[in-house]
């Protein structure tokens, strides 16, 4: 997923705020899902834990390529690997290891979803 740094993300100098970096990871996740049609309605994910690594910044008006891997799926959790890049250099990645939630309850993810999550994942 692509996408422009604007004003509401940065600080007075013009620097992405650290936290807008899990956003637009949040952000890309939501996207696969929405463009396979799946939206979410008493489910979702949740993050159970994000460990991030903070490489370089972005400023305003910079364009961001968010990439998203799969590394892992099990039957209730999923693990995902992100990075940010801006003109093709790495400036973000992150681990997050996601819960599926439905109804507020951890539940097995269901099938649709793993088909998604599948295009998605990368051994190793």
């Amino acid at each position: 997923m692509k996408t422009r740094i604007y004003y509401d993300s940065t600080d007075a100098g013009g620097i992405v705020y650290h936290t807008e970096y899990i956003k637009f990871c949040e952000q890309a996740r939501s996207e696969i899902f929405f463009e396979h049609n799946i939206f979410f309605e008493n489910e979702g994910y949740v993050v159970k834990n994000i460990k991030a690594n903070y490489i370089s910044s972005a400023k305003l008006g910079d364009i961001i390529e968010i990439k998203t891997f799969i590394t892992d799926i099990k039957n209730a959790s999923v693990l995902v690997h992100q990075e940010i890049y801006k003109e093709s250099k790495k400036i973000f990645e992150a681990d997050i290891k996601l819960a599926y939630i439905k109804n507020s309850k951890i539940s097995k993810i269901p099938e649709n979803h793993l088909k998604v999550l599948n295009e998605y994942k990368i051994e190793g």
